[in-house]
């Protein structure tokens, strides 16, 4: 495959929320290899410092910080370390989540909790703590991730897709009160992606060959595709992109 470079992201400080492995992972090294200057941050400390020392190596501008994100003081005090290090972000991408699975009947208000935690509230405090900024460089661009898989009235992670259907919510609402800025703010919606985690928990020769007979496209979804979207969405390219979502899922259905 062969892909596009955008000029206009070059240079451009980009935050990357979960950006330790996964899809995470695979957008922070997209940016740098655009010439990005990026910063990220994760509760895997660990496998954050490792990713960030060999982007740097190969002579990339990536920053770390390590947070559980459900500790919002925690995030903001990230976001402002990583402002310092690599100047105001005008582009942010709220990819962080886990897809745990849980039965409906076993949801306790605790856990309940805990999963908004994880999996939505971050989005929020996250697009507050940047936003001033982008407004001091008159404009930015806002990249949350939701899921295909309330879309496909999937089950068996109830507070998982809720959390992913409010963000759509949130998407549109944010899109309409920072668009006088020149901020857009868009949702990407990945379908059933194969990273390590799902191919380690989830994914079954089965399982795989029943849900690639739903896609249009019957292949597998690398996470660099994901990557290649939020590139786009960030760029100049998609100037006049806002409040939408843009599918990456081979026309699952």
């Amino acid at each position: 495959m062969s892909f596009a470079i955008y000029p206009s992201l070059s240079g451009r400080t980009v935050l990357v929320t979960g950006g330790a492995s996964g899809i995470g992972a695979d957008m922070v090294r997209a940016f740098a290899d655009q010439g990005s200057r990026v910063g990220f941050v994760d509760i895997d400390a660990a496998g954050g410092a490792k990713l960030a020392e060999t982007i740097t190596g190969e002579g990339h501008e990536v920053a770390f910080e390590p947070c559980d994100l459900r500790d919002i003081e925690a995030l903001r005090a990230a976001f402002a370390k990583l402002d310092a290090r690599l100047g105001p972000a005008t582009v942010l991408v709220n990819n962080a989540a886990r897809d745990d699975r849980h039965g409906w009947e076993d949801v306790t208000p605790d856990y309940y909790d805990e999963r908004i935690a994880t999996n939505l509230r971050h989005l929020f405090f996250a697009i507050q703590a940047v936003a001033p900024g982008m407004i001091a460089a008159g404009g930015g661009s806002i990249i949350n991730f939701g899921s295909n898989s309330w879309w496909e009235a999937g089950g068996g992670m109830p507070v998982y897709t809720t959390s992913k259907a409010a963000v759509h919510g949130m998407t549109r609402s944010f899109a309409r009160d920072l668009g006088p800025h020149r901020i857009r703010v868009n949702t990407v919606v990945p379908g059933w992606i194969m990273t390590e985690r799902q191919k380690t928990l989830w994914v079954t020769e089965e399982a795989l060959n029943a849900h690639l007979k739903r896609q249009c496209l019957p292949v597998p979804i690398d996470p660099v595709y994901l990557a290649r979207m939020v590139l786009f969405l960030a760029s100049d390219d998609s100037a006049m992109c806002t409040a939408n979502n843009y599918m990456v899922e081979a026309g699952s259905i």
